[in-house]
């Protein structure tokens, strides 16, 4: 078994862990950073890393640092991973993500303290994106196992 952090590793924010075993190749949590300097680049350059193949992604929950990024597979169509969390995370991922488009799109003509032009930055995902990555969200009941892959058994619980 093969584990590459993508975040939250030396801090605690983008939570995003590949997890790469025999035959299958599956993403727990797609998080955004938050907070400092470092964050927009940050966010950026994890946005437009190439995962590879990817069989299915676990949420673990739906803080933004957990679910942020994960409007990226939106795009993707039919070839994107299904998306298993709990029910209730179920429900509330597409609020917070379209919270977050909307903070995004309020931010992207932004001038800094100090400059005379803005700083155009266009948003990562938009509400449209959520709703298509809302139709890849599998709300699995709690204490319940289930096979999101033949070689993969999953039970998710309240911690």
């Amino acid at each position: 078994m093969r584990l590459t952090f993508h975040g939250a590793a030396g801090e605690v924010t983008g939570s995003s862990l590949l997890v790469e075993a025999a035959d299958v190749r599956f993403l727990v949590d797609c998080g955004m950073f938050q907070g400092g300097r470092e964050a927009p680049r940050k966010n950026r350059e994890a946005y437009a890393r190439d995962l590879g193949r990817l069989d299915f992604v676990l949420l673990t929950h739906a803080h933004v640092d957990h679910c942020g990024l994960l409007p990226r597979f939106a795009a993707a169509g039919r070839h994107a991973p299904q998306i298993y969390c709990t029910k209730p995370t179920a429900d509330l991922v597409p609020v917070m993500l379209k919270d977050s488009a909307h903070v995004q799109t309020r931010g992207a003509n932004r001038r800094p303290r100090g400059r005379r032009t803005p700083v155009t930055e266009a948003p990562l995902y938009t509400a449209e994106d959520v709703d298509r990555l809302a139709l890849r969200l599998i709300g699995v009941p709690y204490d319940v196992e289930f096979k999101p892959h033949p070689d993969v058994s999953v039970r998710l619980r309240s911690a």
